[in-house]
């Protein structure tokens, strides 16, 4: 008689036991509303390219006179992405830069008795990095203008740069090279001007960093900088303003 009850009340409860577990399976929703801002199988690629350029003739800074000379930057830097999924995309960018920078003359005056002419200096840097990307696009609602991005980057790079000081039997020099690695988050803001070209506005919100430099000064003299470093802040240095294609 017991066996029986004990049968009857298994019978019961496994019809509620299984509808529990089932329930517990649901895929839970939070009813945040996307659409494909940006479709599959589309391309994305922009550019961006700066050029400054200055001259100087007697200029007066603090305690700078008398400073003559010219400096310009170049910098290059092409993207290409491709969506392997709505609004998911993955792909890369390289970037360029140089610089010169070149003072005939200067005088630094700590007061009227005191001064020193530093002499001639030239120095020229040129960089370079490949950086692979993904980024994740999250529409507005339903606007198909306006939305927010992340992006995950992988960077490594390296360069070159040169000093010289002096003039003369007193000139100096240093070479130096460096290579760099590292990760970050760039979190923007994307808005589209016509069905192809869109602003892209980024700042960097996280990142570790590496980065070694190796001097030699005058052929004899070896120096070997190592420097790690990591950011958990904005950094309103790394605010990009560019513009992209989407094909």
């Amino acid at each position: 008689m017991h066996n029986h009850i004990i049968k009857f009340l298994l019978l019961l409860l496994l019809p509620a036991a299984c509808a529990t577990g089932t329930a517990a399976q649901e895929k839970f929703e939070r009813g945040l509303e996307q659409i494909a801002f940006i479709p599959r199988g589309q391309w994305i690629t922009g550019i961006n390219v700066s050029y400054a350029q200055s001259d100087f003739d007697n200029y007066k800074f603090l305690i700078i006179e008398n400073l003559g000379g010219d400096t310009y930057t170049f910098k290059l830097s092409p993207m290409l992405l491709y969506a392997f999924d709505d609004n998911l995309a993955a792909g890369g960018r390289f970037a360029y830069s140089r610089s010169r920078t070149r003072l005939n003359d200067s005088d630094i005056v700590l007061d009227s008795e005191t001064s020193y002419a530093p002499g001639q200096l030239y120095m020229i840097s040129h960089s370079y990095s490949g950086t692979a990307s993904f980024r994740n696009y999250v529409s507005l609602g339903r606007s198909m203008r306006f939305a927010f991005f992340n992006e995950v980057q992988l960077n490594i790079g390296g360069g070159q740069s040169k000093v010289v000081n002096g003039e003369n039997d007193d000139i100096t020099g240093t070479y130096a090279r460096n290579f760099s690695a590292g990760i970050g988050l760039t979190p923007g803001m994307i808005m589209f001007l016509n069905n192809y070209s869109a602003i892209e506005v980024s700042i960097g919100v996280l990142g570790f960093n590496y980065n070694h430099t190796k001097a030699t000064t005058d052929r004899i003299y070896v120096a070997n900088t190592h420097n790690k470093t990591a950011n958990f802040k904005i950094n309103l240095f790394s605010i990009s303003f560019g513009v992209a294609f989407y094909l």
